[in-house]
C-alpha cells in the first residue's frame, strides 16, 4: 500500500502577511516618494517636540538612525545624516554655554561652581552674566538642548532618505518656481561635504595635510568653484527646458488663488503651532485641516499657470502610505500621551530626580521603525539585508 502524499502546508495569515511586508529591490519604479518619507520624519519631528524626556528623545534618535542605515542609498545627499548629528551635537554644547554664562530662571540647590559675576547697569534687570550654576539649570538645559537637536536629526533622516529632485517633482505646479529654489538649497550642503570628503581624500593620498587653516583655505576654493560650475550648469538646463514659461490665466483666478493660497498656509502655520504647543492642541487641528483644505484650493487654481508636464509622476502605493501613516501614528500617539500624563513626558528637575521611561509611549514610538521594513531596500543595502537570511536557511 503506497503512502499517500502529503498535503501542502496551507498558507496562513502570519505568512501571509509576511510576503506582503517582504521589502522589495528599489529600482525606477517602486521608489517611495520623497513626500513618504518627508512626512515619517515631520511625524517623528513632532513626537520630539511633545517632550523633554531625554530617554524619548533618544529612542527617537535611534529609530531615525536605524531606518537611515537600512534604507539610504549611496547619493551625495545621502550623505548627510552624519553632519546634521553633529549639528545636533553642537546645538546641544550651545544650550550648555549659554546657560553656563548667562544664567537661567530654573531655581536650583545644588551648586556645581560658581563663576566670576559681570555687573550689569540697572536698565538690564533680570539678565546677569556669570554666578552661580546649579545641577537643575544644567539638566534642564540638557533636555532642553536634546529636544532641539532631536528635531534637527529628524529633519536630517529625511534629507538623507528622500532624493530632492523627486520631492521637486511632487509639488504642485503654483510651487514649482519656489520648489526649485529650496531644492538647490537643500542639495547644495550635501554636495559639498561629498566635495570636502573627496579633496581631502585625495589630499590625503598625496601625502600633503588635510588640517589646520591653510588646509581649509586650499580646499575651500575648488570646493566653491565646483559649486559655481554646478549651478551653471543647472541655469543652462533649466533655460534649455524652457523654465519660467506661464500661461495667461484672468485676474480674477489670480486675486483668488493669492487669496486662498496665503489665507490657507497662514492656517496651516497658526494649526501647526496649536499642534506643537502644549496649550493649543485642541484648536490645533481642526485649524490645521482648514488651512490645509484652503490652500490645496488656491495651489489647484495656481496650478493653471504652469504649462510644464511631469514624466514618470510618483505614485503612492501601500508601502508610501505605509511609510507616511507611521510617522502620523508616532506624533498622535505622542500628542495623546502628553495631554493623558504630561509628567512623564516632561520629567522635572526641582527637585532633581532621574528621568523614567514611560512604556506606551516608548513603543509608540518604535512604530517609526516600520519604513525599515516594508520601504524597498537600496542595492548597495540588499546584500546586508539578504546575508542573515541565507545563513539561517543554511543552518536550517
Amino acid at each position: 500500500m503506497t503512502a499517500s502524499p502529503a498535503p501542502a502546508p496551507a498558507s496562513t495569515p502570519v505568512r501571509l502577511l509576511r510576503r506582503a511586508l517582504h521589502a522589495p529591490e528599489a529600482d525606477r519604479a517602486n521608489a517611495l516618494p520623497a513626500g513618504a518619507w518627508w512626512l515619517w520624519a515631520l511625524g517623528l519631528a513632532t513626537a520630539a517636540s511633545r517632550t523633554t524626556n531625554p530617554l524619548l528623545l533618544g529612542l527617537l534618535i535611534g529609530v531615525a538612525g536605524y531606518v537611515v542605515a537600512a534604507r539610504r542609498t549611496d547619493a551625495p545627499w545621502a550623505r548627510s545624516y552624519g553632519a546634521f548629528i553633529k549639528l545636533g551635537l553642537f546645538v546641544v554644547a550651545v544650550r550648555l554655554v549659554f546657560s553656563v554664562f548667562l544664567g537661567s530662571q530654573i531655581p536650583g540647590t545644588h551648586t556645581v561652581f560658581t563663576l566670576p559675576e559681570l555687573p550689569l547697569p540697572d536698565w538690564a534687570q533680570g539678565v546677569r552674566i556669570g554666578g552661580r550654576v546649579t545641577a537643575e539649570q544644567l539638566v534642564f538645559s540638557l533636555y532642553d538642548g536634546m529636544k532641539l537637536a532631536t528635531l534637527l536629526i529628524c529633519v536630517g533622516a529625511a534629507n538623507s532618505l528622500a532624493n530632492p529632485a523627486r520631492l521637486l517633482k511632487s509639488l504642485p505646479g503654483a510651487l514649482y518656481e519656489a520648489g526649485v529654489a529650496v531644492v538647490v538649497a537643500m542639495t547644495f550642503a550635501p554636495n559639498m561635504v561629498a566635495d570636502v570628503v573627496r579633496l581631502r581624500t585625495a589630499r590625503r593620498l598625496r601625502g600633503r595635510p588635510t588640517g589646520g587653516v591653510r588646509a581649509v583655505a586650499q580646499i575651500g576654493l575648488p570646493v566653491l568653484e565646483g559649486a559655481l560650475e554646478r549651478s551653471v550648469a543647472v541655469a543652462a538646463s533649466m533655460d534649455a527646458r524652457g523654465y519660467g514659461r506661464t500661461a495667461q490665466v484672468p485676474a480674477a483666478v489670480r486675486h483668488t488663488t493669492n487669496v486662498l493660497t496665503l489665507g490657507g498656509l497662514l492656517g496651516v502655520c497658526a494649526g501647526t503651532y496649536g499642534l506643537l504647543a502644549a496649550q493649543g492642541a485642541v484648536y490645533g487641528l481642526p485649524l490645521l485641516l482648514a488651512g490645509l483644505v484652503v490652500a490645496m484650493a488656491g495651489l489647484r487654481l495656481g496650478g493653471r499657470r504652469s504649462v510644464r508636464t511631469r514624466y514618470r509622476p510618483d505614485r503612492w502605493g501601500v508601502r508610501a502610505w505605509l511609510v507616511a501613516c507611521s510617522g502620523a501614528a508616532v506624533a498622535a500617539a505622542m500628542i495623546w500621551a502628553g495631554a493623558v500624563d504630561p509628567e512623564a513626558l516632561r520629567p522635572g528637575v526641582v527637585p532633581l530626580t532621574a528621568p523614567v521611561l514611560p512604556l506606551w509611549p516608548a513603543a509608540a514610538a518604535l512604530i517609526g521603525l516600520l519604513p525599515a521594513l516594508v520601504a524597498p531596500v537600496p542595492p548597495s543595502n540588499r546584500a546586508a539585508v539578504d546575508r542573515p537570511a541565507q545563513r539561517g536557511k543554511e543552518q536550517a
